[in-house]
């Protein structure tokens, strides 16, 4: 069964992107390959995340949507910077414990706790 290597996501403000997915403990660091701009990279478990900037030529990644199992639902969502903005409260489901937020860009967040 094939694994997730690789999401690589645009923001308009890498930064701003960098310090609101740390708030859940990733820890990031500046990556440049080659003639390519300079991004924010996080490994994690075998799979790399990564925030880009947005660039003109290439599509906005807004209609992604992106998952992560967290350890507590209730201390991400406490850590949150104030431009988070909770989509569906923590909550109970056939899954597990689950809440959807959205980050500073617009992507939404499902977090599901371990």
């Amino acid at each position: 069964m094939p694994l997730i290597s690789l999401v690589c996501i645009r923001a308009s403000d890498p930064d701003r992107l960098a310090r609101f997915y740390s708030s859940f403990g990733m820890q990031f660091v500046r990556e440049k390959h080659g003639g390519g701009p300079e991004h924010y990279s996080c490994s994690m478990g075998g799979s790399v995340f990564e925030i880009y900037p947005s660039v003109p030529s290439e599509p906005e990644t807004r209609a992604t949507r992106l998952g992560f199992t967290v350890d507590s639902i209730e201390r991400v969502i406490g850590g949150l910077p104030a431009d988070a903005c909770v989509i569906n409260a923590p909550k109970n489901t056939r899954w597990g414990r689950r809440a959807v937020i959205q980050d500073p860009e617009g992507h939404k967040v499902e977090l599901l706790e371990q």
